[in-house]
This record gives structure tokens, sequence and C-alpha cells, in this order.
């Protein structure tokens, strides 16, 4: 699906290029075949400096020349002589535990939302120097000036998302979707339930289905929100987080709540999966460009974060990751089964009912870490007899459901 992607928006390109003013070239400079960069900016001020950059970012999320994808990076290394050294991580938690601990130096970070509110409260991140990242007046308002870093003072959003519901339609019936969040809690799925293998995003599911934000406000919060969760664990086949692209593409599970970027690479690779938005709302996600205290190379670690909010690049990476990119001007490049995408772009009142991860407090976060471990490390064998009973209860209740429609439709017949 990338491919065809790829490919459908060189042929837009090409046909576009047509008609674009001959002092176009004059305005850009062509880096490569597919990516040019603003002319006004000093992109070349520490070639021959033998500087280089440590960059931290999730996997598999960045436009990297696989699958025939741009090679954003090299692009990048050819532009400015300046070296990149990239590598990953999956969870915020094991991101912030390796800066904290101080075992290793990182010049450019992409933490979500939440995680980047609590290292700038704890002084782990670098105000940007703003005048190096003029691409910033490129993104959209919508993703700016957060309660997680008010002003931008220290982050440059880089792709946003919600969390939705992956599901296998050839598991799961269609009109089980109506129950929202609580179809991950219901034991006609036993064992065919992905479920995520991060604190924050569990605890917010759990919270919804109680009715209540998805920010924890209490300690009573948190242990509601682990019982719910240890309900549900006998359910689970198991709690995952970059493993779900296998399990769900394989046919290996019904059910995964995921990020909707992610969930349209998911249906890209299986036509039998589809992805939902429960009505009730969600939680939105962004994660952004951050610079650790730590860094001493923070004017080229702006450079890059200007780099990768130029129009080009940011639409390759979008068009690879598939998440939505907070750079206003991608949405008009983007092929029309993605600019039209109720999971790229999704209806602004289900946007209104949904939530950004607060910054919780040290107490809450403590208290939350230690109901995960909980959760994880609960024996749930002694409540093994209650999924049977609870999926008799239902099997009971469909029974019932079916046998008064039909009771309804034969009085109606007599009369």
């Amino acid at each position: 699906m990338k491919k065809v992607i790829s490919l459908l928006l060189t042929l837009v390109l090409a046909a576009g290029s047509l008609a674009l003013p001959t002092f176009a070239a004059e305005d850009k400079i062509q880096v490569t075949e597919d990516i040019s960069v603003s002319a006004d900016y000093d992109w070349t001020r520490f070639k021959g400096q033998n500087v280089s950059l440590n960059v931290y970012n999730w996997g598999l999320y960045i436009s990297d020349g696989s699958d025939e994808s741009v090679d954003v990076i090299s692009a990048f290394e050819e532009l400015t002589g300046i070296k990149v050294n990239y590598t990953t991580f999956d969870t915020n938690e094991s991101m912030y535990a390796k800066l904290k601990s101080g075992g290793a130096s990182y010049d450019v970070i992409f933490p979500s939302d939440y995680m980047l509110g609590k290292m700038a409260n704890e002084g782990m991140l670098l105000p940007l120097n703003k005048e190096n990242i003029p691409n910033l007046a490129g993104i959209s308002e919508l993703y700016l000036d957060k309660e997680y870093d008010p002003g931008n003072v220290y982050s440059v959003p880089y792709m946003w998302c919600m969390v939705g519901i992956t599901y296998n339609k050839d598991m799961v019936d269609e009109a089980d979707l109506e129950q929202g969040w609580n179809l991950l809690w219901d034991p006609r799925y036993t064992g065919q339930i992905l479920q995520f293998n991060n604190s924050r995003d569990c605890f917010a599911m759990a919270l919804k289905t109680l009715g209540r934000s998805m920010n924890p406000t209490s300690t009573q919060d948190i242990d509601d929100a682990l019982v719910k969760l240890q309900e549900q664990k006998p359910l689970v086949q198991a709690y995952v987080m970059d493993e779900v692209f296998d399990k769900m593409e394989g046919g290996e599970a019904a059910l995964a709540p995921y990020y909707t970027g992610d969930g349209l690479t998911m249906i890209a690779e299986n036509p039998s999966l589809g992805m939902f938005i429960p009505e009730e709302g969600t939680l939105q996600c962004v994660d952004a460009m951050c610079i650790p205290a730590s860094s001493q190379n923070q004017e080229a670690a702006e450079m890059f974060i200007n780099y990768m909010c130029e129009v080009d690049v940011a639409l390759q990476n979008t068009l690879f990751v598939q998440y939505t990119s907070p750079v206003e001007a991608v949405r008009e490049l983007l092929p029309a089964e993605l600019r039209d995408s109720e999971l790229m772009y999704p209806d602004p009142e289900l946007i209104e009912r949904s939530e950004y991860p607060s910054v919780i407090s040290d107490e809450l976060n403590s208290a939350m870490d230690m109901a995960w471990s909980q959760m994880k490390s609960f024996d749930d064998t002694g409540n093994q007899w209650l999924v049977p009973v609870f999926l008799l209860v239902a099997i009971a209740m469909t029974v019932f459901n079916v046998w008064r429609r039909r009771a309804r439709k034969k009085r109606r017949q007599m009369y």
C-alpha cells in the first residue's frame, strides 16, 4: 500500500510541476528527487565541522528508505554535512528511564505529550531557540500551546493521532462495535484480545469504561481502573506494542486498541482488518521533537527539527508512518484515501469529545506504576471460572433477545 501511495504521489507531483512558476527553484534547494527545502535558511553552517547528532525516536516512525520510501535522514546528512546516529525506543517509559539514568546522551528525542510535560517539569529538556526553527510557523494551531507544553517552549509537534480499536472483520461481529471501549471486555472474544503494554493507555481505557475522564485525578481512580484491568486480564491474549503489527496482520487476534496511524498501516497490509474510534471519545496523542538538557549540540539539533518541519520531509514521513502531520500544508498533498480518511482527519465533534493525556503528579505517577506492576503480576487463575460464566450469560442474553424478537413478530402477525 505504501508503494502504491508513493507512486500516486509521484504522478501527482509530476503533473503539478508543469504548472509551477519558474521562480520556484529560487525559493527551494533541491536535495533529492523527492525533497526540496527552503532556500532562505542556512543549512550548511556546520559542514566540515564533524558535527553529529544522536536522535532517539519511536521504532518504524520515520521515512527511512525501506519499502521504496524516501530516506529523509540521508537527505539531511547530504544537505547539512551533519552525521545522524539514529536509534529507537518502544515506550515513553523506557525512553524516560534511559535518559534519567544518564546512561546515554541524545540531541533530539520524540516523547509523547504527557511524557514531555513530565520531563520539562523535571528540568530534563532545553527551551528551544525558535529563531532556529522558522518552520514552526507552518504547524497548525490545532496542535500548539497544549497543557503539557504551554507556548511550545520545549517542543515542536511531529505527529498526531488518536487511539482506536483495530478489529478483524472475519472474527468480530460488526454489530458489537457499538459497545465502544467495553468491547475489549467482552468475554466472547476471550484469548483474541490484545492490549497495550503501557500503563497510561491501559488505565485511560479502563477509566473511560467507568464513565470517567481518561486522565486519573486521584488514587481512587487508579485503584478502580486497576480492578477493571484485572477483570480484563483473563480475556487478553498478550500485552503488546510493535508486536501488534504481526499479530493483527497475520490474523492471530481479533481485537487490538492502538494508534490510528498504525491502524491505517495494518489495514493496508490486511484488507480483513478495520478500525474504529469509540463514539464516547478517546485519547488524542502528540509525539513531539525535543532537545534533552544534556545535549551539547542545541543549534544543530534545532536545525534537524526545522528540517523535519519542511513540507516535503513532513509529507514523506506522513506517507510512511501514516500518522497525521501537524504541518498544515501536508494534507492537500496527500492521496485522497489519506486526505479524506476519518482515521487521519476525524470528525471535529469526535475530537471535542476526546482528551490529551495530562501531566499527572508524582504521587499519581507512582500509584499508577505500582498498580501497573500489580496488574501485570496478577494471578487470574482463580478467576478463570468467571470467563465461561460470563460467556454463558452473553450467549443466554443473545438467545433471549432472538426469542423476544420472534415472539413480537408472531404477535404482530396474529393481529
